[in-house]
């Protein structure tokens, strides 16, 4: 097969970027591979011309909508049969791009993970056929990548289950020992990985030690230096990224902030508008920019520390890939140290609260445990990617197994005639499609179904009835809703002790978190260090380099830099914690705890305090700058 000529023919390009080839040919061979290219460099190419060449359906796993997004626009702009599925389709559009995939009239069809465990989409999906599984932002497999989703380790329980022949991994940040772990997870050879490494010399690298006094004021500097170019200024916090933006607005600048505390259609205004160069510079968290395939970002600014050397490198990566030299800078204090810290200790879970979902398991009658996630969340204070993750951890000690996600409830409207809807059927379909009618609550336009009046009647399973209402969904006969997500696990083991394996598991959530907290001293090492920044880089994501020096980075230029602690805190032993915690204990009551105050101060997330309003009290996050450990040892010498 000429791959050129295919290129030319769907795509226009005249030649492959570095490593598209290679990987294009071993999946055109009948092999999974992994594609670990730069950011912007061409990785999504890697499936979308094989998903005109191989006979099927090419499924897309992305974490985002905004991956999505940009990919499938890349696509339909060369009429290219693509789609994605996500909450903002309407029920037509829906129907017709799930039809289309049962049909094989589309090419590709992009999903967010947690689609699998959708009981309508699994019941559609066993009918696609699907030659390739591409997992974008791979890494998010791996519990040593810097994005862990726990979701993704069902990946490959997936792939066998529709049994999908080939996988391709695509990512732009695995150091070694992530691209091995992700790639034995679905069983992708070593053989079969294409590293074309990190280093891009279009990128100055520079680091700017200074105070937090004169931090807004150099970041303003920054950006006059080119008034017009299209720049992202990370923070750490969401307040940071209002308050950044404020104060360039005031200083002339067209700049908006953006973090996932905003609306979802706000957001996605400031977004558009950023592509579209209608605003210039962007403040944001770490909510903004992945998948953000805007090729002219000139300019990357770190106003906060990122949190680990895979972040920073995946977000300088977002500037310059149009080619063309663009600048990358952070700002470096200390200052900011215990707030990265005090984020990665929030997504630690109590002891206790893992004890209580292993009582769950071990007390729950049957075999099936049904858990809904925005409850139980409540329930044990866990927040929601922690519970996920520890839920996860429970399956691979096959304590529990994930079977499906099923809705609690599904309702419907006639769009059509009852009777002509009875009457498009034959006998034998008709009394099936009648007996889903009569075993319904009525109300005035919606009608909600009784599953187990259902089956007691017919004898029929549930996928079944789905499937029958699927169709008179797509047929326009009724509009179909359905809601309350229940996650459904099969309990394989009771016969452990309560104390021992929950022990074990928080000592893996305190294994990952000291992992991450380690991540951020060795930021601050890898920055301070006198080697050239752009090499160095580039080995920790496992390229070999032959030369020293790039040239074009701090280091290079004017050599290393020494970071300074500049905001002096109160010792915390002179502060009044008591009177701090008086109002928030009484509101707490029962579910009062060293971890619960601890958090209070610090400022960390927690359900409680969202479902309680605490975090509008007077001294909610007051010490957000301290060190979590320190907060912790006071709060546990007036607790005693």
């Amino acid at each position: 097969m000429d791959l050129e000529k295919e290129l030319k023919n769907y795509f226009g390009f005249d030649h492959f970027n570095q490593g598209q080839k290679e990987v294009i040919t071993k999946i055109m061979q009948g092999k999974s591979a992994a594609a670990i290219f730069p950011t912007g460099s061409g990785k999504s190419l890697c499936y979308q011309l094989p998903s005109q060449l191989l006979d099927n359906m090419t499924l897309v796993v992305s974490p985002l909508l905004s991956l999505m997004k940009d990919q499938l626009d890349f696509l339909k702009s060369h009429n290219i049969k693509a789609e994605r599925l996500d909450s903002s389709l309407s029920k037509e559009d829906y129907t017709k791009i799930l039809e289309d995939a049962r049909m094989g009239e589309l090419k590709v069809l992009m999903i967010s993970v947690e689609r699998f465990k959708n009981e309508r989409f699994r019941s559609h999906l066993k009918r696609m056929k699907i030659s390739l599984l591409v997992i974008d932002e791979a890494h998010c497999i791996s519990e040593w990548g810097h994005n862990f989703r726990p979701e993704y380790l069902n990946i490959p329980n997936y792939q066998r289950q529709f049994q999908i022949p080939q996988v391709l991994l695509l990512t732009a940040t695995a150091t070694k020992e992530v691209a091995l772990d992700m790639c034995s997870k679905l069983d992708v050879s070593s053989e079969d990985i294409v590293n074309t490494g990190f280093y891009r010399d279009n990128l100055d690298i520079g680091v700017i030690p200074l105070t937090n006094s004169n931090k807004a004021e150099t970041l303003l500097g920054l950006i006059n230096q080119k008034p017009n170019a299209p720049t992202i200024v990370y923070v750490t916090l969401q307040k940071t990224a209002e308050n950044v933006a404020s104060f360039l607005q005031s200083n002339g600048i067209n700049a908006k902030h953006y973090h996932a505390g905003m609306k979802n259609d706000v957001r996605e205004q400031v977004q558009n508008q950023f592509m579209g160069d209608h605003v210039q510079v962007i403040v944001a968290t770490i909510a903004f920019g992945m998948g953000i395939d805007k090729r002219n970002i000139r300019c990357v600014i770190h106003f906060d520390l990122p949190k680990s050397l895979e972040s920073y490198s995946q977000e300088i990566g977002r500037a310059g890939r149009d080619g063309l030299k663009s600048d990358c800078y952070l700002l470096a204090c200390k200052d900011s140290i215990n707030i990265l810290e005090n984020f990665v200790y929030g997504d630690t879970p109590d002891l206790q609260a893992i004890e209580a979902l292993l009582d769950k398991v071990q007390s729950q009658e049957g075999k099936l445990l049904e858990i809904k996630s925005h409850e139980l969340v409540k329930e044990l204070n866990i927040k929601n990617l922690p519970l996920k993750t520890l839920l996860v951890y429970l399956g691979i000690d096959q304590l529990i197994q994930p079977k499906y996600t099923y809705f609690e409830d599904y309702t419907y409207k006639y769009l059509v005639d009852k009777e002509q809807i009875l009457n498009s059927f034959d006998d034998r379909r008709r009394a099936f499609i009648s007996s889903i009618f009569e075993n319904s609550l009525h109300k005035k336009i919606w009608a909600t179904i009784d599953m187990g009046s259902i089956a007691k009647h017919t004898g029929d399973n549930r996928d079944k009835v789905i499937t029958a209402l699927e169709y008179l969904n797509e047929k326009s006969m009724i509009e179909l809703q359905s809601k309350s997500a229940v996650e459904v696990y099969e309990i394989i083991n009771r016969d452990f002790s309560k104390t021992e394996q929950a022990a074990k598991i928080h000592e893996l959530f305190v294994s990952k978190q000291d992992t991450n907290i380690q991540k951020i001293h060795d930021l601050l090492e890898f920055f301070e260090g006198d080697q050239c920044i752009s090499f160095r880089l580039a080995s920790y994501f496992s390229q070999s380099v032959d030369d020293a020096k790039c040239g074009h980075c701090s280091v290079c230029m004017s050599g290393p830099v020494q970071f300074s602690v500049t905001k002096e805190l109160q010792n915390i032993d002179e502060l009044d914690l008591s009177s701090m915690l008086k109002e928030v204990q009484v509101i707490l009551a029962d579910k009062v705890s060293i971890s619960m105050l601890v958090k209070f101060l610090c400022g960390l997330e927690s359900p409680i305090f969202t479902k309680l309003k605490i975090k509008k009290l007077e001294h909610f996050a007051c010490l957000e700058s301290y060190s979590v450990r320190d907060v912790q040892r006071k709060v546990q010498e007036i607790w005693s």
